[in-house]
């Protein structure tokens, strides 16, 4: 208990505090809880009138400091006083405050938030989909569309005060991250900047960054967690904390009980126990059964750790988990709890047609909801997502599992997290989840005022080292980088604002090219340490016999001609064990020189006429059978002798194998053979030149120096440190300016096209390409001044245009088919101009636009004209099966927010304009007109 005097103490603390920041004082009397250290001391920050960078953990209550900027904006500029006594003064003046989100489910939900404190008249909505009250004093919107009406002037940003851009780390994305920059370098300068990342490890870099481009910016950084977190690691059916204690998991130590046991798992898969005998003998060799998911949840459901989310990588894998959790019988809800499950469910759902619920798996997904389990994905209808969503925040739904997505921005935290695998599928190839990634995920766990603790449990395999997850566990943060570099619709919208050398100085302003010249710095310090440290080993290598620089010279000279000798030798020996391998025939005994594989052997298939080297099928004597490749001999494959290999030879057999390997042996070749070598050197003491060098080094006055030998340690590490010292200013040259010269080549490249003028002007053609927004923006532009799309139908433009939006989650092997007739020859003309487009870039040094993808033209071609969602869905150009429903959604919102731009667009044609308004509405139906209106 304090005394008296401390209690008089705080509270006349409190008084000069509330009188210094009124405002605050106001906003936090509403809260209904106590400001954190750090949300006070940003709030504050910005009462002063600075701009703020706010980095905390996931769920550490950052938005509070956004909320704030907006209590700012609608609390407007102080009263003026008048002038004269008898003169009323002036009413405070309201301002705007935009609050930016990176996606619409973000925005949708910090919409509603906002609403339902201040009310529907003061806020508004702004994104792709909707547009409620645009002219609020508080607008939430997506940061593109923040980005579209700084470069279009729009007026509805006179009068805006504050910016806040939630999940600002959103600008490392290397897709979308360079819309962050764009807005934060633009934005006037009487615009106060809130921004809200997760926590990461160069905060004070990032903040630099934006004192040069938006003046003073106050640091809070908080790495708390209002919530802790345990972790924890579910071997088999043995759950273990990760680390024994705090202070363990501050020195990364794991719970020695739990390497423990782990190394005793491996152990015994290593001996063979825990093998699996599945139907015909099964995979041979240990293999890992890990728990089951429904025992996982029930799990969990024992042990209070739900509600929970289950994070698997992958789709099917999050279907496939609630359809094995419904087979196993798990219960997780009550009777009332399914009574409202059911009531939400149908609230939502009414606007969808019923042929369509049924194709959409809608009684299978009300199954599981009513039993508290779903999945969350982006093949997901958007409203199914939203409404899982729902129920897992109002604790309805108990187990969700989901990939990585869900740990992108929206508002759902649970009590518990479990990771199942720490590899995931990034598009392109399996990768290990980085610190970052895991403390996205796993920030989930604790729920602010609910929960005590959160919990993150890791599913153990072999293939997991606890030491490894222990690593990702404490390393919390991880470093922001920049995605940013020019656009062709980027440059023209600068160079027509500002013109093509302030523009040039913008670019130039980024956080990218602040983030080179940094490095720059580092680098140029380095090279110049080198060139000291250079002249310093030169002075030692001095040599009072003769010039030692030129004796050197030739040493390296020689060097240099005799691992050019080798690498011509095994090139060389390489072609002629591949040309031996091209000779052999079925039946033909070999000798493998070396290798696990090293012995006499029998070819069964020599595997000619393909491709690539040749790889022939061989039978060893020891019963192995595989293909062997040039790399496997030393020498190239002689043909020792000839037996006769049966017609129908199945290599897969055992006992077929046996009596082939028994003739091999009985040939009476030796399984060794003599060791042939030393030709390499006796070749290389012919070359002329290499004797030349010799000769001239052995005359040079240095060679008979006593200390010659110490002059060469100093004269080659001199030589290393050079060749260090060059690439160093190599990379020093690359980087410095290295968006201003992309800028440049963009600028020539567009010129050349005739989107800007000679003079640095913007042409009609570049004010069209200024209003289109899509990552292939040149091709739309260069397809609408050439007509490729004029005269189709509304349902063949749609198709049409959706080829230089999509992008397939996979690479398909062949190319989709298209509608015959107008729809293929529109397509066949914009595959023209984008390899015009390609080789041009390229010539340039640009990076290449992304080449059209057809997989998207049956289903949307199909869907505006009027078809079934049924046959819609299974006409997707899908390898694994028919298109997902969210795939299609998103999708098809894609192309019609094209279509939009397109019917907006003053450089299309009016009847172009008025088909795409056509196909807009023939695409806003079913599904997406309800997605559209919610």
């Amino acid at each position: 208990m304090s005394s008296p005097a401390e209690r008089y103490a705080e509270a006349r603390r409190r008084a000069a505090q509330a009188a210094q920041f009124p405002a605050l004082e106001e906003f936090a009397l509403d809260l209904g809880f106590d400001l954190d250290d750090f949300q006070r001391e940003a709030c504050q920050s910005l009462e002063r009138g600075s701009g703020v960078l706010v980095c905390a953990p996931t769920g550490a209550g950052k938005t509070v400091v956004g909320e704030f900027a907006v209590h700012l904006a609608l609390r407007g500029t102080p009263a003026a006083v008048s002038a004269a006594a008898d003169e009323p003064a002036t009413p405070p003046v309201r301002r705007k405050c935009f609050y930016t989100t990176p996606i619409k489910a973000l925005s949708n939900q910090k919409y509603h938030d906002l609403v339902q404190r201040y009310g529907a008249a003061q806020v508004g909505l702004l994104t792709g989909d909707n547009a409620i009250n645009g002219d609020a004093p508080v607008v939430v919107m997506t940061t593109e569309v923040l980005r579209n009406m700084l470069y279009a002037g729009s007026a509805t940003l006179a009068g805006l005060a504050y910016v806040v851009m939630d999940e600002v780390h959103y600008l490392a994305d290397r897709f979308r991250g360079g819309v962050w920059e764009e807005v934060i370098i633009h934005l006037p300068s009487s615009v106060t900047l809130v921004s809200l990342s997760a926590t990461v490890s160069n905060a004070e870099e990032f903040a630099d960054w934006l004192v040069t481009v938006r003046g003073e910016t106050a640091v809070v950084v908080s790495e708390h967690r209002p919530v802790p977190l345990w972790q924890h690691m579910l071997v088999g059916k043995r759950m273990f904390d990760l680390f024994h204690d705090a202070d363990a998991a501050r020195k990364h130590d794991v719970h020695p009980e739990l390497l423990r046991y782990t190394r005793d798992q491996t152990r015994r898969l290593e001996l063979g126990e825990g093998r699996s005998a599945g139907p015909g003998g099964g995979r041979r060799g240990p293999r890992w059964r890990g728990p089951m998911r429904p025992d996982i949840v029930d799990r969990l459901d024992r042990e209070g750790l739900l509600p929970a989310i289950l994070f698997i990588f992958s789709r099917a894998g999050c279907a496939a988990a609630v359809q094995q959790c419904l087979a196993a019988g798990l219960r997780l809800t009550s009777a009332e709890e399914r009574t409202e499950i059911r009531r939400v469910v149908e609230s939502r759902v009414t606007a969808i047609p019923g042929e369509d619920l049924s194709v959409l798996g809608y009684w299978e997904w009300l199954d599981g909801l009513e039993r508290g389990l779903a999945a969350h994905h982006a093949g997901m209808l958007p409203v199914f997502k939203e409404v899982v969503e729902e129920l897992f925040v109002r604790g309805l739904v108990k187990a969700v599992f989901a990939t990585e997505t869900l740990a992108l921005g929206i508002n759902m935290p649970a009590r518990c997290v479990v990771l199942e695998r720490l590899v995931k599928f990034n598009g392109e190839a399996h990768v290990d989840l980085t610190p970052g990634e895991y403390t996205q995920l796993t920030g989930r766990a604790g729920r602010r005022g609910i929960d005590v603790e959160g919990h993150a449990v890791v599913v153990w395999s072999p293939e997991t080292d606890p030491r490894h997850v222990a690593g990702l566990a404490s390393n919390r943060t991880y470093p922001l980088r920049s995605s940013f570099r020019p656009s062709y619709n980027m440059a023209v919208n600068l160079v027509g604002s500002v013109g093509v050398e302030p523009a040039r100085a913008l670019l130039e302003s980024s956080f990218a090219q602040f983030q080179a010249d940094r490095s720059v710095v580092g680098l140029a310090r380095q090279v110049q340490r080198n060139t000291e440290t250079i002249d310093a080993y030169g002075a030692e290598s001095v040599c009072h016999q003769g010039d030692f620089d030129e004796y050197f010279a030739l040493r390296v000279a020689i060097a240099d001609r005799e691992r050019a000798i080798a690498r011509q030798g095994q090139t060389q020996r390489k072609a002629a064990a591949v040309a031996a391998l091209e000779r052999l025939r079925v039946g033909d005994v070999i000798r493998v020189p070396s290798g696990r594989r090293a012995g006499l052997a029998v070819v069964l298939d020599p595997a000619t006429g393909g491709f690539g080297e040749p790889r022939p099928l061989v039978l060893t004597q020891d019963r192995w059978a595989g293909r062997v490749s040039p790399g496997d001999f030393t020498t190239p494959a002689e043909v020792l002798a000839r037996i006769r290999v049966p017609k129908h030879f199945n290599h897969r057999s055992p006992a077929a194998r046996r009596d082939l390997a028994a003739e091999v042996s009985g040939t009476g070749l030796d399984r060794h053979g003599g060791r042939r070598g030393g030709r390499s050197r006796q070749a290389a003491g012919e070359d002329h030149r290499l004797s030349q060098l010799r000769t001239e080094l052995r005359r040079h006055p240095c060679h008979a120096c006593p200390e010659r030998e110490e002059h060469a340690r100093w004269a080659e590490r001199r030589r290393r440190l050079e060749n260090d010292t060059e690439e160093l200013r190599q990379r020093v040259s690359g980087r410095t300016g290295s968006l201003a010269r992309t800028f440049d080549r963009i600028v020539a490249l567009l010129t050349a096209r005739g989107y800007l003028s000679v003079e640095g002007g913007v042409t009609d053609a570049g004010r069209m390409l200024g209003r289109i927004w899509t990552e292939a923006d040149l091709l739309v532009a260069e397809c609408l001044r050439r007509g490729v799309w004029d005269g189709l139908s509304p349902s063949e433009l749609a198709a049409a245009v959706s080829v230089v939006v999509f992008e397939a989650r996979r690479d398909a092997d062949e190319r989709a088919s298209l509608p015959r007739g107008p729809v293929a020859d529109a397509v066949d003309e914009t595959l023209t101009l984008w390899s015009e487009i390609e080789a041009d870039e390229a010539q340039r040094g640009l990076t290449v636009t992304r080449e059209p993808d057809l997989g998207f033209a049956w289903p949307i071609y199909r869907w505006a004209r009027g078809e079934t969602l049924a046959k819609v869905l299974a006409s997707g150009h899908q390898i694994d099966g028919e298109m997902p429903a969210g795939d299609f959604v998103r999708w098809a919102r894609q192309v019609a927010d094209l279509l939009g731009q397109l019917s907006d667009s003053g450089g299309a044609p009016t009847e172009l304009r008025a088909t795409a308004r056509q196909a807009i509405a023939a695409v806003n139906r079913g599904v997406l007109a309800h997605y559209t209106s919610a």
